[in-house]
């Protein structure tokens, strides 16, 4: 009798933990960041504010949902990239287009080895500044 308990104990044990492995996986997807200024995502003038990404995807290449108060504002499509040192904050990086407008780049995540770049279809190009929270 004290086996059967033991292996429901095991049982139990195992299933909390691959669910608490699923959830924490899933949170993992979801981060925060803060635009400085009216920056262009997926077609969208975003305004100063903060705002959370979530991602999801198969290999590098990801679909971001763009959030602000729980209510997405922007859908683009990402890939991930690979940093050699893990950044030191939340940050989003910004391109300066030659229009003066503003467009996100990518967003990089504090503690993480890997950011998230924008899929541009724009063409646009111009300098880039970091805007960190």
């Amino acid at each position: 009798m004290k086996v059967l308990s033991r292996n429901r104990i095991l049982q139990g044990i195992l299933l909390a933990s691959a669910v608490l492995l699923a959830t924490s996986a899933f949170a993992s997807n979801k981060a925060s960041f803060e635009l400085q200024h009216p920056t262009q995502v997926g077609g969208k003038e975003l305004p100063p504010g903060t705002y959370t990404v979530q991602w999801q995807g198969s290999g590098d290449q990801v679909q971001m949902n763009i959030l602000q108060r729980n209510k997405e504002v922007a859908s683009i499509p990402g890939h991930v990239v690979t940093m050699e040192a893990a950044s030191p904050y939340d940050s989003a990086l910004v391109n300066v287009n030659q229009d003066g407008s503003r467009s996100l780049s990518q967003i990089r995540f504090r503690g993480k080895k890997f950011a998230l770049a924008v899929n541009d279809s724009s063409g646009s190009s111009g300098a880039s500044s970091g805007a960190s929270r």
